[in-house]
């Protein structure tokens, strides 16, 4: 890639960085070595295994000896079952009946020293640091927040506003004096400036204070040189202590791929990337053309912590259309399933959280 390429430099003038001197990553391109395997004792196991297989439905594992005193699979499951210790006993086998430290009966459904009022799930859940989306009407359905390093996807047609939604994700952060960066594979720079500049958001402004990068990368340049580039994106953000990044779109980087398992294994260590660096991330796709709730190619959606689905809804008759917005899933958060009706405005979206479609 040349220097005029280079998008890296383009995002980050890294003038005081050693170029040679790039955050350590770990590597997935190794090949996975397998275990060295004993023809003649696989040969030997099998024969065995084939003749006990009507009686003994789990013996041993894949490669193990069965008859090793070492091996973890040298009892099948129903012995191993049946020796394990009663947990309604004690350990001289006396029985635990009596009452459990709240006072209530014990009748083996709770294990000695916990209750079901001891064990507060909500003040786990309290434990995870949470951010707001910056989106009126979406952060009500979102109850608590999004937890922060997430992997989020908002899933599309068309005009249904996964830029503009990727953009208002940004600028919550930008207001609150925090760092991001907007990776674009379908416009230039120049453009989401303007688009941006559009809905009353001053990018430019936190471009120039430093808080902004905005990167503008042919899908084609990526797919060539992903590798290169995760190592480099790793320590754009490190660097540039981003705390909030979008892609727009994944869907144009799936793209480059034609074989089905290269694709999933590229999009799955790209994704792999971003959590490690710690960044809460937000990329939009293309929804399939067969189920608006689906990603183009069905893969992004797998690999998020949640998802966002925006569809244009119909009614009966024909004579609206309206936006509606879903919650699929957000790991280790609380929220509404309830899809609700949104408008794109001059602002930006808007959700109308108390309103209900048709």
């Amino acid at each position: 890639m040349s220097s005029d390429d280079d998008w890296f430099e383009r995002a980050f003038d890294d003038e005081g960085t050693d170029p040679d001197d790039e955050t350590d990553v770990e590597r997935d391109d190794d090949p996975v070595h397998e275990s060295d395997a004993n023809d003649e004792s696989v040969s030997t196991d099998r024969s065995d295994a084939n003749a006990s297989a009507e009686t003994e439905p789990f013996v041993g594992g894949a490669g193990a000896d069965a008859d090793s005193d070492d091996s973890p699979f040298s009892q099948d499951f129903s012995e191993a079952f049946n020796s394990a210790p009663d947990p309604r006993t004690d350990s001289d086998g006396s029985s635990l009946s009596g009452t459990t430290p709240n006072g209530s009966p014990y009748d083996g459904a709770e294990l000695s020293g916990f209750s079901a009022s001891e064990f507060d799930e909500a003040e786990l859940d309290s434990q995870l640091d949470r951010i707001k989306f910056g989106i009126e009407g979406l952060d009500e359905m979102i109850l608590g927040g999004i937890p922060t390093r997430s992997l989020i996807v908002a899933i599309g047609s068309a005009g249904t506003g996964k830029t503009t939604i990727g953009m208002q994700f940004l600028n919550t952060a930008l207001e609150n004096d925090e760092r991001a960066v907007y990776i674009s594979l379908e416009e230039s720079r120049q453009r989401v400036l303007d688009t941006a500049e559009e809905k009353g958001w001053d990018f430019r402004r936190y471009e120039k204070e430093g808080s902004l990068a905005v990167v503008d990368l042919d899908p084609v340049e990526m797919a060539n040189s992903l590798a290169s580039i995760r190592n480099d994106l790793t320590r754009l953000i490190s660097d540039f202590d981003a705390e909030r990044l979008v892609l727009d779109s994944v869907s144009l980087l799936e793209m480059m791929y034609d074989h089905p398992a290269r694709r999933r294994s590229e999009v799955f260590q790209f994704t792999r990337t971003l959590k490690r660096a710690g960044v809460t991330t937000l990329v939009t796709s293309e929804a399939s053309n067969a189920d608006p709730f689906a990603s183009r190619y069905g893969i992004i959606e797998y690999l998020s912590d949640a998802v966002l689905v925006l569809q244009y809804v119909r009614s009966n008759n024909f004579q609206e259309t309206r936006l509606a917005i879903e919650i699929q899933k957000i790991r280790d958060a609380n929220h509404s399933r309830q899809p609700k009706p949104y408008e794109i405005t001059s602002e930006g979206i808007s959700v109308h959280q108390q309103a209900n479609l048709f």
